[in-house]
């Protein structure tokens, strides 16, 4: 999908038809028509794109002639095959080219949207520098908007993990480590761009877009340590409510088989009582009565001795 706009003098922004001067251009899932098209307009390098597209591709900063391409890694969410919510990432190109701004994904993602729909303070489509620079902070605002999800999708499963024997809840703690293991990778290789920038004179920044990048350093770093964070402290989960799971397993064990020995004293009673031979009190007129009291004495003085052992 190929989408043009241009901001006005106001900072309107609005979609046009055809490539101008200090439009931004966002490809999705881009044709190979469509890719073409762009290259041949803006005369880019066509490995900038194929490269952008690459969901393999790694996070760097890469300039050619007048032309910079920028490859980042954002987050966005899937689902595996038992319906768990995983957090991945995935590259989108920011490419720099003389009179243009052209981002390129496979997917779709909220964090352009915002700037699809002028809720961006301070956006035009022609102040390219500013545009990546504040691409690259939406995208370390979600990386921290889908951790603190992370987080609280985690106290949910511990809350159901207290009482569970079942392996969904560990199923759940298992995507939600890889998510941080996708996010951990991403945002430590997104530092090194960032760093790059700062430190090499690819873009040509004035002192508020000096500041912004410091900010997105700043966002960056901080998403890093809480996915370190949660990491250790899911892998710790982890093996505790391995623990539990098997603990009230034994205890569900531990109770039937209390059971089973409560109800194993009627059971001999009545299979005694049950010969074909002469036993006591067999001629006596209230033998059942007194054959039943036996068996449930014999069971109540069991359960009370299980009681007190805390078997139960």
């Amino acid at each position: 999908m190929l989408e043009i706009y241009l901001s006005d003098a106001a900072g309107k922004l609005q979609e046009i038809s055809e490539i101008s001067k200090g439009c931004w251009i966002n490809l999705t899932n881009p044709t190979p028509e469509e890719i073409d098209y762009v290259v041949t307009h803006l005369n880019i390098p066509v490995e900038f794109m194929k490269d952008a597209l690459d969901d393999e591709e790694r996070s760097r900063i890469e300039k050619e002639d007048n032309d910079i391409l920028i490859i980042i890694d954002y987050p966005y969410i899937t689902h595996d095959e038992a319906g768990f919510p995983i957090y991945e990432t995935i590259p989108i190109g920011m490419i720099i080219a003389d009179n243009c701004f052209v981002t390129v994904s496979l997917k779709e993602t909220p964090i352009l949207e915002s700037f699809k729909r002028n809720k961006i303070k301070g956006f035009y489509s022609f102040k390219r520098t500013r545009f990546s620079l504040q691409i690259l902070y939406a995208i370390s605002t979600y990386f921290l908007r889908y951790l603190k999800q992370i987080n609280r999708k985690t106290d949910e499963i511990e809350k159901e993990l207290h009482q569970s024997m079942k392996n969904k809840e560990i199923y759940a703690f298992l995507a939600l480590q890889k998510s941080l293991v996708y996010f951990s990778t991403s945002l430590k290789s997104n530092k090194a761009v960032l760093e790059k920038i700062l430190r090499l004179n690819y873009l040509k920044m004035y002192e508020e877009d000096k500041d912004l990048l410091e900010d997105v350093i700043i966002e960056n770093t901080q998403a890093i340590e809480m996915a370190d964070t949660y990491t250790v402290i899911l892998n710790s989960m982890m093996d505790v409510f391995a623990s539990i799971i098997s603990n009230n397993l034994n205890s569900v064990m531990k109770f039937l088989a209390s059971i089973t020995v409560i109800l194993a004293f009627p059971t001999i009673v009545a299979s005694i009582y049950g010969m074909n031979v002469g036993l006591p009190f067999q001629d006596e007129p209230h033998a059942f009565f007194f054959i039943i009291l036996t068996a449930i004495l014999l069971s109540s003085a069991t359960a009370i001795i299980f009681w007190k052992k805390r078997f139960f």
